[in-house]
This record gives structure tokens, sequence and C-alpha cells, in this order.
């Protein structure tokens, strides 16, 4: 039997011929595709201004400078994310600020983000969890009222949409990721939508130690930057991406309704199944919690007998030793604690056959005896 992994890149020969062009080219790093890249990103994005990285990540990290992110500010965001999201908060010297999560959706609980709100913020970092896009209009009525900056960590909602808006036309920062397990891949990468008050120039700067240059051949180095270019070679496999998002999309909306269906017609005792919203989210994975009391090391290998990986997104971030040392302890948001020790990521990629979702379900329910 195959082994099925909880998710593959769908990358056709079209793509590969790209890349292989790019490295006959003898221009493989920062170049002409890359900028054809962030054009088409542009475009997609409704012409808002859009500039490539190397990563989701360091996306996140030159949008908190630009935000104007300083030392001893404080930055709002989720326990139930990547760490990646609170990393980049103290890489800027200043403090992450948990706001525990809904329980329907997992993502921040915006009703909670008031109360948290200090003197010290200076940004909201929300994380749409799954694909699932995080209330929109709640959040900037929020960051409006407090005049907070905002950083959409919208790394898994590329495809997603809020009230029929596509995430990333709107907004303020808004961070997207092309990592290898996300519904567009690059290999590695990621993107940033500026909003309107930020030069793009500087954040190029940033991107790239700091240097502008001249047609002379001088350049000048004004700001502190890194080294977070993106290449042609994956620029070019992100152009022969983006134009299959809507394709990739409805594939994966067709798989989960696929799940819910089987998992609905046989039920699993304590199966907690992902909200089903259809409208808005991209359905990048698929979430359920295990039943309480399920050892999930002993599923995992079960299932992977079964010759089915399953992934853990993600464990709760406060209770990493990191975080416990910043005071960060058990019990501080037991929402996401119970959703971070119960979650299970199940298979959901677009070349996945939709006898694939029945299998794992049936794997599931043996794998739960």
């Amino acid at each position: 039997m195959t082994f099925l992994p909880f998710t593959r890149p769908s990358i056709d020969e079209a793509t590969i011929a790209s890349v292989a062009a790019v490295l006959r080219s003898g221009w493989i790093t920062s170049g002409p595709k890359v900028k054809e890249f962030e054009a088409a990103l542009s475009s997609y994005c409704g012409g808002r201004p859009v500039r490539a990285f190397n990563s989701g990540t360091a996306t996140l990290q030159v949008a908190l400078t630009l935000a104007g992110v300083a030392p001893g500010d404080e930055v709002i965001t989720t326990p139930l994310t990547w760490v990646a999201s609170a990393n980049v908060i103290l890489a800027a010297q200043a403090r992450p600020v948990l706001v525990d999560i809904d329980p329907a959706t997992r993502n921040i609980d915006l009703d909670a983000v008031e109360a948290a709100v200090s003197a010290k913020t200076r940004a909201l970092l929300p994380v749409d969890l799954a694909g699932l896009p995080v209330d929109r209009d709640q959040l900037y009525q929020i960051a409006a009222r407090h005049k907070l900056r905002v950083i959409e960590d919208a790394a898994q909602s590329l495809g997603a949409c809020w009230n029929g808006k596509r995430i990333g036309e709107s907004g303020d920062f808004v961070s997207f990721s092309f990592h290898a397990n996300k519904n567009v891949t690059t290999g590695e990468g990621g993107a940033l939508v500026l909003p309107q008050d930020i030069d793009p120039a500087l954040c190029e700067r940033l991107r790239l130690q700091g240097v502008s240059r001249r047609a002379d051949g001088e350049m000048d180095v004004d700001v502190l930057g890194g080294k977070f270019n993106l290449t042609d070679i994956a620029a070019s496999i992100g152009l022969g991406q983006l134009p299959r998002l809507a394709e990739f999309g409805e594939r994966r909306r067709s798989l989960a309704r696929r799940y819910f269906a089987a998992f609905d017609a046989q039920p699993i005792a304590g199966l907690e199944l992902p909200s089903r919203d259809f409208e808005n989210s991209n359905w990048h994975m698929f979430q359920p919690l295990l039943p309480p009391g399920t050892d999930r090391g002993s599923f995992i290998a079960a299932m992977a007998e079964r010759q089915i990986g399953v992934g853990v997104h993600y464990p709760a971030l406060h209770l990493f030793s990191l975080y416990r040392r910043l005071g960060f302890a058990l019990g501080d948001y037991p929402q996401a604690e119970r959703v971070g020790a119960r979650t299970i990521t199940l298979p959901l990629f677009p070349a996945m056959a939709d006898a694939d979702v029945d299998r794992v379900c049936e794997a599931v329910a043996q794998s739960l005896c």
C-alpha cells in the first residue's frame, strides 16, 4: 500500500521546465522572475504593492520593523500557531502578549483582545489558522479604536476570503508563506503585501542588507536589513503555482466536504471536527481533535502502520521552554492548550483521490478502537 502523506505539493511539468530554464539562464538568484512573481501577486491582491521574500517568517520580521515596533513594545497574537508568529516579536525585542482562542474557529478570540491592549501595545498580529480567516471587520474595528497597526499572519490563507474579498486585497500588512506545505508553494518563500503609507523601496532595503544602489555603481546602506531575498528559481515555481490557486482551492473544498460526509455518516465518539466554513476558508488543513484521553503518539503510530501520515499543527506555543522562561505557564490559555493537545492534521492536498479520504477515515476509526 502506498504511503499517503498529510500533504504533498502539486507541481506540473511546465513548472519543472521553467525551473530548468532559470537554471540554464545563468541568473538564479533574485532577478526578472522575482519581479514577475511580485507583479502577479500584486494583481491577485488588487494592485497593492507586494514584495517577495525567502520565507513567511522574514515577511513578519520586516513587517514589524515597518510597523514601527520597537524594543519594549507589545504585540498581541495567538498562542495557537507556528511558533514563528511569536518568535519574530521576540526578535524585535518586543513582548508577545497572547490572547486565548475562540474554541469554534480556533483563531484568536477577538472578543478578548481589547482587554489585552495596554499603553505599550503597538500592533495586532492575528493568525488565520488552517486557512480560516480571522474576522477582518472586528479586527480592524479594534485596531482603529486603539490606533494599532495590524500585521495579518496569512501564511496559511492565500486563496481564502472574508465576506467575498480576497485575503490580501485590503487591510494593513498582509504576510503570506509559500512553504512546501502551503496551498501555493515556491519550495520556501513568502510575500508581504504593503499598505499605502509604506515605501516599497524601504521594504526592499530591509529585505537585502539595507542596500540601495545607484546607476553609477555607488551604493549606500541607511537601515539595518537582513538577507531575506527570494531567488528566481523559487519565483519560477510560484509563477507556475499561482494560476492554479483556484483549481487547488476547489479541490481542497471538495475533499473537506468528503471528510465531513464520511465522519457524519459514521461518527466517532469524542472526535471534534473543525469549523465548516466553505465561504471563507481555503481549507489549507483538515484538523479534527482527538477524543479526550487519546494518546496522540499512539494514534500517529497506528496511522503510520496503515501507511497514512498525520501532522500536528500546532502545540500551544506558550508551553515551549523558551516561553515558559518568559513567565508563561500551563493553564494560562486553556482553550489553546485543549486544542493544541488534541489536534491532528489529516491528509489534504489537491492530488488526493476521493478514495484516499475514505481510506483515511476508515484508518482513523480503526486507530481509535
